[in-house]
Order: C-alpha cells, then sequence, then structure tokens
C-alpha cells in the first residue's frame, strides 16, 4: 500500500469520528481534488472557504442588532448553507495563509462547530489543507491552540495514482469509510493501552513544543491524546494497515509521541481484557506498573461495559493480586472504577482489599452497601 493510500485511509477515519484533520502538502498535489473526491464518495456536500480571503467575523460572526435591539453574531452565507445541511464538509483551503487573528476566530469552529451564534450540525466534518508556511503566498506558522485541534496528515505525491488519474480522471478514487462495529473491545484495550503508557511517561501527557514550527503541528496535549485514542481505536476496530494507525497517531501527537507508544504497546503485550475476565483463575498480573495499570485499567472498564456478578467478581480477583503484591496505588483506580459499577447480586467485598478502605468509601461503595 503507498504512502497516499494511507492518507487516505487516515482521512476517511477521522472524518468517520469527526475528527478535524489538516492535509499538509506542496502546492499542485491534488489536497483539493482529493477532498472533492471524498465528498464524491461518501455523498457528502464539500463548502470551500478560502482562509485568505476571509476576515475573522467570517468565522467568529458580524454583530447584528437583531429587531428586539438585541445583539447577535450573524453567520456567513457559507456557515447557513452548512447548518441547514444534516452532514456534509467543511473544507478550509489554504489555512497556513490566514493570519493570526483569523486564526483565532476559527478555534470555535473547528472544534465546536460554531460560526457566529449558530451551532453546525453533528454531522458536518471539517477538513483543512496546508502548504507549509515556507512556501505558501504569505504563509504564517499555525497557532499552538489551532495546531492541537487537527490530526495532521502529510499528503505524499503519488505518481501512479496521478498517472491513472490523467487517463480516468479522479473520480472517487476508491474512497470508501471502514465499516462500523458494535464492539466496544478495541476502544478499552487502546485507552487502557494510552493509560498504562502515559503512566510511565508523564511528560508526554502536554508537551507542547518551543519552536513556532513544531508548536504550528501535531504534538502532546489530554486533547490530542484523547483524538489520537479515538482513531486509534477506530482503525484498529476495522482491523487497518499499522501504517494507517502510525500516521493516524503521529497525526495527532506528532511522531515521536507516537513512536514511543506504539512501542510499548507492541512490548507490553496486554492481555485481552474479555480473555482474562473468563479466566481469572489462570491470569498473573505483570510486575511492571505501567503494565498492571493498563490491565486493571481496561478490565475495569470492560466489566463497566457490561457490568454482572461473574465479571464483577472476576475483575475484583485480579484486583487483589494488585494489592497482594504491593501495589494498592496501582489497584486504587481500577477499584475506584469498579466501586461505581457494582452489579446486582454483590453483597460483599473481597476481604483483601482492606487497605483499599479509603477509596472505596470516596467512591460510595461502603456507604451505598452499608458497609
Amino acid at each position: 500500500m503507498t504512502s497516499q493510500s494511507h492518507a487516505i485511509q487516515a482521512l476517511s477515519v477521522a472524518v468517520s469520528r469527526r475528527i478535524p484533520v489538516l492535509l499538509w502538502g506542496g502546492p499542485g498535489t491534488g489536497k483539493s481534488s482529493m477532498i472533492r473526491s471524498l465528498g464524491a464518495a461518501l455523498d457528502l456536500p464539500v463548502v470551500t472557504v478560502i482562509a485568505s480571503l476571509r476576515e475573522p467575523a467570517d468565522f467568529a460572526g458580524l454583530p447584528v442588532v437583531s429587531d428586539d435591539g438585541s445583539i447577535r453574531l450573524a453567520e456567513p452565507a457559507w456557515a447557513r448553507k452548512l447548518a441547514q445541511a444534516e452532514s456534509g464538509i467543511l473544507f478550509l483551503d489554504e489555512i497556513t495563509t490566514a493570519p493570526p487573528a483569523v486564526q483565532a476566530a476559527l478555534l470555535r469552529v473547528v472544534l465546536e462547530r460554531v460560526v457566529g451564534d449558530v451551532a453546525l450540525p453533528p454531522g458536518i466534518a471539517v477538513i483543512a489543507a496546508a502548504n507549509p508556511p515556507e512556501v505558501a503566498a504569505g504563509g504564517w506558522d499555525l497557532s499552538p491552540p489551532l495546531a492541537n485541534r487537527f490530526c495532521h496528515i502529510e499528503w505524499p505525491v503519488d505518481s501512479d495514482r496521478y498517472l491513472e488519474a490523467l487517463s480516468a480522471g479522479w473520480g472517487t478514487a476508491g474512497i470508501e469509510l471502514p465499516p462500523e462495529s458494535r464492539s466496544k473491545t478495541s476502544a478499552v484495550q487502546v485507552r487502557s493501552a494510552l493509560a498504562g503508557f502515559l503512566r510511565s511517561r508523564p511528560t508526554l501527557l502536554y508537551a507542547m513544543p518551543e519552536d513556532a514550527t513544531s508548536s504550528g503541528r501535531a504534538w502532546p496535549s489530554p486533547r490530542s491524546w484523547d483524538m489520537a485514542a479515538e482513531l486509534w481505536a477506530r482503525a484498529d476496530d476495522a482491523d487497518l494497515d499499522a501504517g494507517v494507525i502510525t500516521m493516524l497517531l503521529s497525526g495527532c501527537v506528532g511522531p515521536g509521541a507516537a513512536l514511543e507508544l506504539l512501542a510499548w504497546q507492541q512490548e507490553a503485550d496486554l492481555p485481552d481484557p474479555e480473555t482474562v475476565l473468563a479466566d481469572p483463575g489462570s491470569f498473573r498480573l505483570p510486575d511492571r506498573g505501567d503494565r498492571q495499570f493498563a490491565v486493571l485499567t481496561a478490565l475495569a472498564v470492560a466489566v463497566r461495559n457490561n457490568p454482572t456478578k461473574e465479571r464483577w467478581e472476576a475483575a475484583f480477583s485480579v484486583v487483589e493480586q494488585a494489592v497482594s503484591r504491593g501495589a494498592p496505588d496501582v489497584a486504587a483506580v481500577a477499584a475506584r472504577t469498579l466501586a461505581q459499577n457494582i452489579p446486582e447480586g454483590v453483597t460483599a467485598l473481597p476481604p483483601s482489599v482492606g487497605s483499599l478502605a479509603p477509596v472505596l468509601a470516596k467512591a460510595k461503595i461502603l456507604r451505598r452497601n452499608g458497609r
């Protein structure tokens, strides 16, 4: 699979989750054509807004006086068109030509889909395209707050695809969204792995680069890690190529943090929480605290998603392992989640979790059950 094919799939995943995405590529490389093809493939209207031709009021809204004398922020025509649609694509082209004042006005548009006083429907996806500032006409680095709202995807030149398009046209370029799944396993495993990784590398939770160019691309923050987890789970659930997952994670938190995460996850070799819940007696908790944390978090969330007496007791039996091995701090987070999701039929706490009594009391499990 070519790097451009990876980019197309990554873009499709981001659109399916309505995560804002920014395509980076040189001028004339087909970014705009791909966005139009994506809209055609998904039967979504595409509304294009050129950043360099807009003022801040085109995104923040223009103050107007209503008939009753109140002031409201009126939306522009392009926003009104999207607001009337149930779904569609807002394409912010040439975003690196937007001066700082316009970038500031874009913050709510990109993250909250709000233009003036109008909230766009949840089905509206936001896609931006940019040339690197050094080759853009009158280009600006993206502000860190705006950059941190996007999944950044590099758009490469693909000679084979271009030569095919010369004769056959761009068409829809074979674009399709990965199929949805009702399974929550991927989301549980992904978020638990991420929790374990950030426990071992807490400095990566928030690491904004100091130089303007790097802070205008992907970098780690709680918001971008959350976007990364959402996209990783979606791609994993659809069984997409590892190259697509790497591109999505790098696009949210930067390549350095993404590669560290994937290396940690591969080394950790975390078990499927459903397998552990089915036979907790044969499972031995890993020795390292970050892996213990990831496993216990996954079990607690899996039980929260499907709380039964048997699953709750199975998860707590693994929590007991952590307590007995002198790691109550690791056990406490999972115990708190389990404490807040007690299923019918549970009448007593495991005796070995006495050391967690303060945590359980804070979660109101003791008072709730009269213990």
